[in-house]
């Protein structure tokens, strides 16, 4: 069967309905929707051939349609129109993101917040990922006499820090040789690359000052092995309780945000924007959900992501040039914050 354009039209008019108002859509509830002059009958006739398709499914027998994965999937790939987002939205949204500039984690949560109440879904981010990154920046704050904050940022904009305690007094030239052995150990080195081997030739090569700097360079190297993995951040996951669609799914969908590992992996693809609406998850408490998935770039590398998770009856055409918007703004601000 064909799928012409007249169908296509009806498709179109079918999502656009059940995505506004959450109700089965008529034949008769088209008729003023559509820019086609063609009867009730036509319409349903037409809609009948959409459902032997796959495209749309009747829940009850004398309801209306609604789209079915595959009729989402079609209307988002080949007939939405998308919605960017208004000058004044994005002017909106880049300054309540930007409310945690200068802090990878910080801007993170802003941007998952900003995501949660825009869409009313729960939002997902990772923070940038170690995977290639090197050593950007190393620093030593004394904290009291003998402990000590090691700080580390990657070039892919990950932050972390730890706190260390020495044995030995932190003096003005504790501060000086940890600065001089990173300049030259450290900076520029892939993260993958500081680990037990790197540590033994660096302590060997300390002499007498090896028991007062070990402690330094053993926390950098446990924080470096902390940023090859990528943190995943919840924002908004009570939205998803708005959502009558998911119905007693929701406390399974719960439970599973609350796994990292799924929703990393969920998170680690490599296209820039990635939907997969219900059966097409992989994970089956997402069958009855939609996620929406988009990539950040660091200094020109893939390092994150921005997503969010709710019912299949979304407005894709708003979200998804909004989740891109963000997901870019989010990416420029985090390669700013390496740059300054």
């Amino acid at each position: 069967m064909e799928m012409t354009e007249r169908k296509q039209k009806i498709l179109a008019a079918v999502v656009e309905s059940y995505i506004r108002t959450g109700e089965p859509v008529g034949s008769k509830n088209l008729l003023n929707e559509l820019d086609i002059s063609v009867s009730s009958a036509t319409i349903r006739n037409e809609m009948a051939d959409l459902a032997e398709m796959g495209y749309l499914e009747q829940p009850h027998t004398s309801a209306g349609r609604v789209p079915t994965t595959l009729g989402y999937r079609y209307y988002i790939d080949k007939l939405m129109n998308r919605l960017e987002p208004s000058e004044a939205d994005r002017k909106s949204i880049e300054k309540s993101v930007a409310a945690g500039r200068g802090d990878p984690e910080q801007l993170l949560e802003k941007a998952g917040e900003v995501i949660a109440k825009l869409t009313g879904c729960a939002a997902v981010s990772t923070m940038p990922t170690g995977d290639k990154a090197t050593v950007r920046r190393a620093e030593i704050v004394p904290v009291g006499s003998r402990t000590a904050m090691i700080v580390l940022l990657t070039s892919a904009g990950t932050l972390k820090s730890k706190a260390c305690r020495s044995d030995m007094p932190i003096t003005p030239h504790t501060v000086e040789r940890f600065y001089n052995v990173c300049s030259s150990q450290f900076i520029g080195k892939p993260l993958e690359e500081i680990g037990t081997v790197m540590l033994q030739t660096l302590v060997a090569s300390l002499g007498e000052h090896a028991l007062e700097m070990s402690p330094f360079f053993v926390t950098l190297a446990d924080l470096a092995n902390d940023a090859l993995s990528s943190d995943v951040l919840l924002e908004g996951q009570s939205n998803l309780f708005n959502h009558r669609e998911l119905g007693n799914n929701v406390i399974e969908l719960m439970e599973f945000l609350r796994k990292g590992d799924p929703i990393a992996k969920l998170m680690s693809g490599v296209k820039d924007i990635d939907i997969k609406i219900g059966s097409e998850n992989e994970y089956k408490q997402l069958a009855n959900s939609s996620v929406i998935i988009s990539h950040y770039d660091v200094n020109g590398s893939r390092s994150g992501a921005l997503g969010i998770i709710g019912p299949t009856r979304l407005n894709y055409a708003k979200l998804i040039p909004y989740m891109q918007f963000v997901s870019s703004l989010v990416g420029n601000m985090l390669s700013e914050t390496i740059e300054d």
